[in-house]
């Protein structure tokens, strides 16, 4: 299972390796289908990558048929659990990074130069624990704490130079979104299929090249580039983004749902708290930025 985020792909848990068991049913054995059958972790079962689970024992021939223990696999509580570590470090240096890094006049170039330091070591650390096969919980917590330095800088910059109170406004519409997908997901009004992945990563991967040519030609013509980040287009792009950000909680939700039933192993909780916590720094970075066109186009 790969991180949750536009830039960084995705493994699942289907037989073709593509995302999280679409249009296959979850393996017996697991917790969402205990069949009649022994152990089916000690021999491989298509469609499972799982199959071969190292916390399983063989049930010995002509013993009866019984659940087999779930040591070692993920759980909704291992989720929760690194996911709220890995959120709250995040905060922690947010708030650190708020408090100790002013940004008045005398000290914000120093402020913007560890945040941007900041941030740029966390993309690397996040790029490097993508392309890993196991999780990192050392790069991931590293990640979350350089990524809320960078976070607290920047809201801080927001809030008290652009838009008093963005930082809380950007809180609560991430909060927001989060309850909503997650109701809408539970409730069925979201179905995550292949078409759907499709649709959204091709939209996701438009968004990232206009946003890397509007970057470019800001940088090398001065301004706001081509104006998706300012104005009318600004406030377009802007929801486009967090529209974006909703559809890979999705994904991430159907990501967390599948290891459980295909009994992914209890490691994988950590990726899961690394792409949820990369899904909602994106969505709450385009609140703010969205809150800052709307008071700057006042």
């Amino acid at each position: 299972m790969r991180s949750s985020n536009p830039v960084f792909s995705r493994r699942g848990f289907s037989r073709d390796n593509g995302y999280a068991g679409f249009n296959t049913a979850p393996q017996a054995g697991t917790a969402a289908a205990v069949g009649t059958q022994g152990n089916p972790y000690a021999q491989p079962q298509a469609g499972n990558p799982y199959a071969q689970n190292p916390y399983a024992q063989q049930a010995p021939y002509g013993a009866p048929p019984q659940a087999p223990a779930t040591t070692g696999r993920m759980t909704m509580d291992d989720v929760l659990m690194r996911t709220g570590t890995t959120l709250g470090i995040l905060v922690v240096t947010a708030a650190l990074a708020w408090a100790l890094l002013p940004v008045d006049d005398a000290n914000i170039s120093r402020s913007y130069g560890i945040a941007i330091g900041a941030g740029l070591i966390g993309m690397v650390l996040a790029l490097v624990q993508s392309f890993k096969r196991k999780a990192s919980p050392a790069l991931i917590l590293s990640y979350a704490a350089l990524e809320g330095v960078f976070l607290g800088v920047v809201s801080s910059v927001v809030d008290n130079r652009i838009a008093s109170g963005a930082a809380m406004q950007a809180v609560l519409g991430t909060l927001a979104v989060f309850c909503a997908v997650l109701v809408a997901y539970k409730a069925g009004w979201i179905r995550v299929n292949r078409r759907f992945v499709g649709f959204v990563m091709a939209a996701a991967l438009g968004f990232i090249v206009l946003m890397a040519i509007n970057l470019l030609f800001a940088v090398f013509g001065g301004g706001d580039g081509l104006g998706f980040r300012s104005g009318p287009l600004g406030i377009l792009f802007g929801v486009i983004g967090i529209l974006l950000g909703a559809c890979f909680l999705a994904l991430d939700f159907k990501q967390v749902e599948d290891g459980i039933a295909y009994g992914a192993p209890r490691e994988e909780a950590w990726l899961a708290a690394f792409g949820l916590t990369m899904t909602l720094v994106w969505i709450y970075m385009e609140f703010l930025r969205l809150i800052s066109i709307l008071n700057s186009s006042d």
